[in-house]
């Protein structure tokens, strides 16, 4: 990879992982619900598992999805489903008490595999990998150095989202101000979901 590009690689990656998106919102609730020491397995799960999206969009997953389109619109289709879980999931997050199944955060295998079908996930990764590589080059190590450029912006994303959710839990000591939150964010993922069937 040109070294030039790696100025405008990071201000991209910045870019993409700072704004809201999915993960954005449901590290925030996940923090803003259960701390910041539990959502930290969340945000793990999320960087890591956007890495392997990368290097497997680079080195030929994303051809495989273009070449049959079912595949595509299968994984659009489970990516909606499971949003739409974790919207639930979300919603439930203050209503469950303390020892209840629900009282947990989204643990690292989920946050992990949710890379795999998160709209936003694969637009970044795309976008990255078509901009910043070159045609002729070693693909394998152009691929690595943008899986390792979005995955460290990502994990700089998830920790300051994470810790404004935990500035946000601070204020929702009432019951009814934390099922409002929770509601709303659960919302803001839904919405999350318009652009995925444009």
């Amino acid at each position: 990879m040109d070294d030039m590009l790696l100025g405008p690689l990071a201000l991209f990656a910045l870019a993409m992982c700072l704004t809201p998106g999915p993960n954005v919102v449901m590290i925030t609730a996940s923090a803003a619900n259960f701390g910041f020491r539990r959502a930290i397995p969340h945000m793990l799960g999320i960087t890591i598992g956007f890495a392997l999206l990368i290097m497997a969009s680079g080195l030929g997953l994303a051809g495989l999805l273009k070449a049959e389109p079912r595949l595509h619109l299968l994984l659009k289709y489970a990516g909606a489903a499971y949003l739409l879980y974790l919207a639930w999931r979300i919603t439930q997050a203050g209503t469950a008490s303390p020892g209840s199944a629900r009282a947990k955060p989204i643990g690292f295998i989920e946050a992990t595999l949710f890379q795999w079908i998160n709209p936003k996930g694969w637009v970044t990764a795309i976008g990255a990998l078509a901009a910043y590589s070159s045609i002729g080059g070693n693909a394998l190590q152009e691929t690595i150095v943008i899986a390792s450029v979005l995955a460290a912006a990502c994990l700089l994303s998830v920790v300051l989202w994470a810790g404004f959710g935990v500035a946000i839990g601070r204020f929702l000591s009432h019951p009814l101000m934390r099922r409002s939150f929770n509601g709303a964010m659960a919302g803001l993922l839904v919405i999350s979901l318009i652009p995925v069937f444009w």
